[in-house]
Protein backbone atom coordinates (compact mmCIF):
# COMPACT_ATOMS: atom_id res chain seq x y z
CA UNK A 1 0.00 0.00 0.00
CA UNK A 2 2.86 2.72 0.88
CA UNK A 3 4.18 1.57 -2.52
CA UNK A 4 1.06 2.10 -4.36
CA UNK A 5 0.91 5.76 -2.38
CA UNK A 6 4.10 6.59 -3.17
CA UNK A 7 3.72 5.82 -6.57
CA UNK A 8 0.77 7.80 -6.77
CA UNK A 9 2.72 10.75 -5.30
CA UNK A 10 5.65 10.71 -8.00
CA UNK A 11 3.26 10.15 -10.75
CA UNK A 12 1.20 13.72 -9.42
CA UNK A 13 4.95 14.86 -9.17
CA UNK A 14 5.74 14.40 -12.68
CA UNK A 15 2.86 15.47 -14.29
CA UNK A 16 2.91 19.03 -12.31
CA UNK A 17 6.34 19.55 -13.17
CA UNK A 18 5.53 18.57 -16.72
CA UNK A 19 2.53 20.99 -16.52
CA UNK A 20 4.53 24.14 -15.67
CA UNK A 21 7.44 22.85 -18.43
CA UNK A 22 4.41 23.35 -20.67
CA UNK A 23 2.79 26.62 -19.42
CA UNK A 24 6.52 28.24 -19.58
CA UNK A 25 6.90 26.77 -23.20
CA UNK A 26 3.80 28.74 -24.18
CA UNK A 27 4.43 31.70 -22.46
CA UNK A 28 7.73 32.25 -23.74
CA UNK A 29 6.30 30.91 -27.48
CA UNK A 30 3.99 33.84 -26.73
CA UNK A 31 6.12 36.20 -25.66
CA UNK A 32 8.91 35.29 -28.99
CA UNK A 33 6.16 35.70 -31.26
CA UNK A 34 4.66 39.25 -29.90
CA UNK A 35 8.27 40.74 -30.15
CA UNK A 36 8.87 39.20 -33.57
CA UNK A 37 5.93 40.66 -34.71
CA UNK A 38 6.94 43.49 -33.30
CA UNK A 39 10.20 43.65 -35.04
CA UNK A 40 8.28 43.18 -38.17
CA UNK A 41 6.05 45.92 -37.68
CA UNK A 42 9.40 48.20 -37.13
CA UNK A 43 11.01 46.82 -40.42
CA UNK A 44 7.80 48.08 -42.55
CA UNK A 45 8.15 50.84 -40.89
CA UNK A 46 11.68 51.31 -41.14
CA UNK A 47 11.62 50.62 -44.93
CA UNK A 48 9.13 53.25 -45.31
CA UNK A 49 11.21 55.93 -44.05
CA UNK A 50 13.50 55.87 -46.70
CA UNK A 51 13.30 58.81 -49.39
CA UNK A 52 13.13 56.58 -52.29
CA UNK A 53 9.62 54.54 -51.15
CA UNK A 54 6.71 56.04 -52.57
CA UNK A 55 3.24 54.91 -51.57
CA UNK A 56 2.32 51.43 -53.02
CA UNK A 57 5.73 50.32 -53.40
CA UNK A 58 6.64 46.69 -53.33
CA UNK A 59 9.54 46.97 -50.29
CA UNK A 60 6.49 47.80 -48.33
CA UNK A 61 5.48 44.54 -47.70
CA UNK A 62 7.64 41.03 -47.29
CA UNK A 63 7.16 37.52 -45.58
CA UNK A 64 10.40 35.67 -44.13
CA UNK A 65 10.31 31.74 -42.88
CA UNK A 66 8.65 31.12 -39.71
CA UNK A 67 5.07 32.65 -40.89
CA UNK A 68 6.32 36.16 -40.13
CA UNK A 69 5.61 39.27 -42.54
CA UNK A 70 5.32 42.90 -42.04
CA UNK A 71 3.00 45.41 -44.62
CA UNK A 72 3.54 49.27 -44.29
CA UNK A 73 1.06 51.75 -46.15
CA UNK A 74 1.88 55.71 -46.21
CA UNK A 75 -0.48 57.84 -46.71
CA UNK A 76 -1.11 61.82 -46.52
CA UNK A 77 -1.65 63.22 -43.29
CA UNK A 78 -3.16 66.64 -44.90
CA UNK A 79 -6.12 64.07 -46.30
CA UNK A 80 -7.71 64.62 -42.49
CA UNK A 81 -9.44 67.29 -40.70
CA UNK A 82 -6.76 69.58 -38.67
CA UNK A 83 -8.23 69.86 -35.47
CA UNK A 84 -6.46 72.57 -34.57
CA UNK A 85 -5.67 74.65 -37.23
CA UNK A 86 -9.42 74.13 -38.30
CA UNK A 87 -10.69 75.05 -34.65
CA UNK A 88 -8.45 77.97 -34.77
CA UNK A 89 -9.68 79.58 -37.98
CA UNK A 90 -13.28 79.18 -36.70
CA UNK A 91 -12.42 81.13 -33.64
CA UNK A 92 -11.28 83.47 -36.09
CA UNK A 93 -14.47 83.69 -37.72
CA UNK A 94 -13.41 82.03 -41.09
CA UNK A 95 -16.98 81.14 -42.57
CA UNK A 96 -15.64 78.75 -44.79
CA UNK A 97 -13.82 76.85 -42.12
CA UNK A 98 -17.05 76.91 -40.35
CA UNK A 99 -19.04 75.19 -43.07
CA UNK A 100 -16.08 72.63 -43.98
CA UNK A 101 -16.46 71.78 -40.31
CA UNK A 102 -20.19 71.76 -40.06
CA UNK A 103 -20.80 69.77 -43.42
CA UNK A 104 -18.15 66.92 -42.12
CA UNK A 105 -20.54 66.49 -38.77
CA UNK A 106 -23.40 66.60 -41.02
CA UNK A 107 -22.32 63.93 -43.21
CA UNK A 108 -20.98 61.94 -40.16
CA UNK A 109 -24.68 61.91 -39.50
CA UNK A 110 -24.43 64.64 -36.76
CA UNK A 111 -28.19 66.59 -36.69
CA UNK A 112 -28.45 70.72 -36.73
CA UNK A 113 -28.97 71.00 -33.00
CA UNK A 114 -26.54 68.45 -32.32
CA UNK A 115 -23.90 69.86 -34.43
CA UNK A 116 -24.42 73.57 -33.20
CA UNK A 117 -23.27 72.13 -29.67
CA UNK A 118 -20.42 70.05 -30.39
CA UNK A 119 -18.91 72.91 -32.09
CA UNK A 120 -19.64 75.93 -29.52
CA UNK A 121 -18.23 73.19 -26.97
CA UNK A 122 -15.36 72.76 -28.91
CA UNK A 123 -14.28 76.26 -29.56
CA UNK A 124 -15.17 77.06 -26.09
CA UNK A 125 -12.58 73.99 -25.11
CA UNK A 126 -9.79 75.33 -27.08
CA UNK A 127 -10.29 79.30 -26.83
CA UNK A 128 -8.81 80.93 -23.82
CA UNK A 129 -11.70 82.87 -22.58
CA UNK A 130 -14.40 81.90 -20.07
CA UNK A 131 -17.12 83.82 -22.45
CA UNK A 132 -19.54 80.57 -22.74
CA UNK A 133 -21.04 80.43 -26.68
CA UNK A 134 -24.65 80.28 -27.45
CA UNK A 135 -24.34 76.50 -27.56
CA UNK A 136 -21.42 76.18 -25.38
CA UNK A 137 -19.86 75.25 -22.29
CA UNK A 138 -17.06 76.98 -19.89
CA UNK A 139 -15.84 76.32 -16.76
CA UNK A 140 -18.54 74.91 -14.10
CA UNK A 141 -18.30 72.26 -11.65
CA UNK A 142 -17.27 68.94 -13.01
CA UNK A 143 -16.57 70.26 -16.13
CA UNK A 144 -13.56 72.24 -16.91
CA UNK A 145 -12.01 73.23 -20.38
CA UNK A 146 -8.35 73.42 -21.23
CA UNK A 147 -8.59 76.52 -22.41
CA UNK A 148 -6.05 75.57 -25.14
CA UNK A 149 -5.16 73.66 -28.14
CA UNK A 150 -5.72 70.01 -28.51
CA UNK A 151 -2.61 68.29 -27.23
CA UNK A 152 -4.10 64.51 -28.44
CA UNK A 153 -7.30 63.65 -30.53
CA UNK A 154 -8.87 61.49 -27.46
CA UNK A 155 -9.30 64.86 -25.78
CA UNK A 156 -12.03 65.28 -27.44
CA UNK A 157 -13.70 62.49 -25.44
CA UNK A 158 -13.63 65.26 -23.17
CA UNK A 159 -15.45 67.66 -24.60
CA UNK A 160 -18.99 67.81 -23.63
CA UNK A 161 -21.04 66.85 -26.60
CA UNK A 162 -18.81 64.43 -28.02
CA UNK A 163 -19.16 61.53 -26.05
CA UNK A 164 -21.74 60.42 -28.48
CA UNK A 165 -19.59 60.96 -31.74
CA UNK A 166 -16.35 59.72 -29.79
CA UNK A 167 -18.08 56.35 -28.75
CA UNK A 168 -18.65 55.64 -32.99
CA UNK A 169 -15.82 53.03 -34.25
CA UNK A 170 -12.86 54.84 -35.85
CA UNK A 171 -14.13 58.31 -35.23
CA UNK A 172 -10.79 59.90 -35.52
CA UNK A 173 -10.30 58.39 -38.87
CA UNK A 174 -10.37 61.54 -39.85
CA UNK A 175 -8.47 64.01 -37.65
CA UNK A 176 -5.07 64.90 -37.38
CA UNK A 177 -3.10 67.25 -35.04
CA UNK A 178 0.22 66.75 -36.77
CA UNK A 179 -0.24 69.08 -40.55
CA UNK A 180 0.53 73.17 -40.26
CA UNK A 181 -2.64 73.67 -42.30
CA UNK A 182 -6.21 73.32 -42.51
CA UNK A 183 -6.50 73.16 -46.16
CA UNK A 184 -7.65 69.58 -47.52
CA UNK A 185 -4.61 67.80 -49.29
CA UNK A 186 -7.60 66.47 -52.52
CA UNK A 187 -5.26 63.77 -53.07
CA UNK A 188 -5.71 62.16 -49.76
CA UNK A 189 -9.17 63.15 -48.61
CA UNK A 190 -11.43 60.04 -47.48
CA UNK A 191 -15.20 59.83 -48.86
CA UNK A 192 -16.71 62.10 -46.05
CA UNK A 193 -13.96 64.69 -46.00
CA UNK A 194 -14.87 64.93 -49.74
CA UNK A 195 -18.60 65.33 -49.18
CA UNK A 196 -17.49 68.16 -46.69
CA UNK A 197 -16.32 69.90 -49.19
CA UNK A 198 -17.98 72.94 -51.46
CA UNK A 199 -19.68 70.74 -54.47
CA UNK A 200 -19.10 67.36 -54.08
CA UNK A 201 -22.02 65.02 -54.06
CA UNK A 202 -22.19 61.58 -53.52
CA UNK A 203 -22.02 60.40 -57.32
CA UNK A 204 -18.84 62.88 -57.81
CA UNK A 205 -16.81 61.96 -54.66
CA UNK A 206 -17.45 58.66 -55.63
CA UNK A 207 -16.26 58.86 -59.62
CA UNK A 208 -13.39 61.09 -58.28
CA UNK A 209 -12.04 58.33 -55.59
CA UNK A 210 -12.16 55.61 -58.86
CA UNK A 211 -10.13 57.70 -60.82
CA UNK A 212 -7.59 58.67 -57.95
CA UNK A 213 -7.14 54.83 -56.81
CA UNK A 214 -6.24 54.11 -60.43
CA UNK A 215 -6.71 50.87 -62.67
CA UNK A 216 -6.68 48.50 -59.96
CA UNK A 217 -9.14 50.86 -57.64
CA UNK A 218 -6.77 50.15 -54.80
CA UNK A 219 -6.16 53.58 -52.42
CA UNK A 220 -2.50 53.52 -51.93
CA UNK A 221 -0.76 51.54 -54.98
CA UNK A 222 1.83 52.55 -57.52
CA UNK A 223 -0.74 53.17 -60.35
CA UNK A 224 -2.70 56.09 -58.15
CA UNK A 225 -3.30 59.09 -60.08
CA UNK A 226 -1.60 61.88 -57.78
CA UNK A 227 -2.56 65.55 -58.53
CA UNK A 228 0.14 68.20 -58.78
CA UNK A 229 -1.64 71.09 -59.45
CA UNK A 230 -5.32 72.57 -58.80
CA UNK A 231 -6.43 73.24 -62.58
CA UNK A 232 -5.78 69.39 -62.94
CA UNK A 233 -7.87 69.03 -60.29
CA UNK A 234 -10.91 71.29 -61.90
CA UNK A 235 -10.16 69.11 -64.87
CA UNK A 236 -11.15 66.14 -63.23
CA UNK A 237 -13.78 66.91 -61.25
CA UNK A 238 -15.46 68.57 -64.71
CA UNK A 239 -15.72 72.32 -62.67
CA UNK A 240 -16.24 75.29 -64.44
CA UNK A 241 -14.37 78.26 -63.00
CA UNK A 242 -17.39 79.79 -61.00
CA UNK A 243 -17.63 76.06 -59.04
CA UNK A 244 -14.43 75.50 -58.39
CA UNK A 245 -13.64 78.94 -56.93
CA UNK A 246 -15.58 77.80 -53.54
CA UNK A 247 -13.58 74.67 -53.86
CA UNK A 248 -9.82 76.18 -54.54
CA UNK A 249 -9.14 78.16 -51.27
CA UNK A 250 -9.82 74.97 -49.35
CA UNK A 251 -7.62 72.46 -51.08
CA UNK A 252 -4.25 71.55 -51.78
CA UNK A 253 -2.19 68.77 -53.68
CA UNK A 254 1.27 69.14 -51.59
CA UNK A 255 0.75 68.64 -47.69
CA UNK A 256 4.29 67.38 -46.00
CA UNK A 257 3.01 64.88 -43.63
CA UNK A 258 2.52 61.48 -44.23
CA UNK A 259 0.99 58.26 -42.04
CA UNK A 260 2.70 55.39 -41.88
CA UNK A 261 1.26 52.56 -40.70
CA UNK A 262 2.95 49.16 -40.34
CA UNK A 263 1.61 46.07 -39.53
CA UNK A 264 3.47 43.19 -38.34
CA UNK A 265 2.70 39.36 -37.86
CA UNK A 266 4.38 36.45 -36.18
CA UNK A 267 2.03 33.08 -36.19
CA UNK A 268 -1.20 34.72 -34.79
CA UNK A 269 0.13 37.65 -33.41
CA UNK A 270 -0.02 41.46 -34.43
CA UNK A 271 1.75 44.55 -33.86
CA UNK A 272 1.05 47.95 -35.62
CA UNK A 273 3.73 50.59 -35.52
CA UNK A 274 2.56 54.07 -36.77
CA UNK A 275 4.16 57.42 -37.29
CA UNK A 276 3.48 60.80 -38.74
CA UNK A 277 6.51 62.14 -40.69
CA UNK A 278 7.34 65.12 -42.69
CA UNK A 279 7.90 64.66 -46.52
CA UNK A 280 11.92 64.47 -45.65
CA UNK A 281 11.20 61.14 -43.68
CA UNK A 282 11.76 62.69 -39.98
CA UNK A 283 9.29 61.30 -37.54
CA UNK A 284 7.37 63.66 -35.74
CA UNK A 285 5.35 61.34 -33.92
CA UNK A 286 4.63 57.70 -33.62
CA UNK A 287 3.15 55.31 -31.53
CA UNK A 288 2.66 51.27 -31.12
CA UNK A 289 -0.53 49.62 -30.84
CA UNK A 290 -1.26 45.78 -30.21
Amino acid sequence: MLALWALFLLSAMVISWALDINTRLTISGSANRLLEAEAMACSGAEIALHPAVKPGSAVLRGSFPSNQSYEAKITGEGGRLSLNRLVAAMIANDPAATELFRKYLEVKGVDLNERDRMIDCLLDWVDPDNLVRLNGAEEEPGYKPSNAALKTLDELKRVRGWAEFTSMPDWDADFTLNTTDWKIDINWASRDVLLALPGFTEPLADRFLQLRRGPDNIEGTEDDVIFTDLQQVQNALGFRPDQFAPLAPLITVNSQALRVVSVGKSGNVTRRVQMVINSARSILLSWKEL
